[in-house]
């Protein structure tokens, strides 16, 4: 018998981080933020999931670091907790968790970056 195991990850998002972010820049200029960060958390994610397979532990943990900030400062939290716990794992050299944990990454990266998108084709 095998069984499927469903993977149900829920993506943490803060709107008021976003709403803060809008009022300060206001339209043009967080939709600009937001579009850099979303980019450069899909290119970071990318790279990642490329020094994770190649055992560049080092590289995983600053990028996991990076990517922590960048998802918080737009209201990412979900991600910034499990990049975190990436960033953690790699610091106990826990090598189960850490291959757990970057696949719960990616899952929720995706999540994520696909939810910002589809909020901004609803915007603009």
């Amino acid at each position: 018998m095998v069984c499927m195991l469903k993977h149900e990850d829920d993506v943490k998002f803060n709107p008021e981080r976003l709403d803060q972010i809008f009022l300060q820049l206001g339209d043009q200029g967080a939709l600009n933020v937001v579009c850099r960060a979303v980019e450069e958390l899909a290119e970071r994610l990318s790279v990642l999931e490329t020094e994770f397979s190649q055992g560049r532990l080092i590289n995983v943990r600053k990028i996991a670091k990076g990517l922590v900030g960048i998802a918080d400062q737009i209201g990412m939290q979900g991600l910034a907790q499990v990049a975190g716990d990436v960033r953690q794992c790699v610091e106990r050299q826990d090598s189960v968790a850490l291959a757990a944990t970057v696949s719960r990454l990616l899952r929720i990266g995706d999540i994520s970056l696909s939810a910002v998108w589809d909020l901004q084709d609803l915007s603009g």
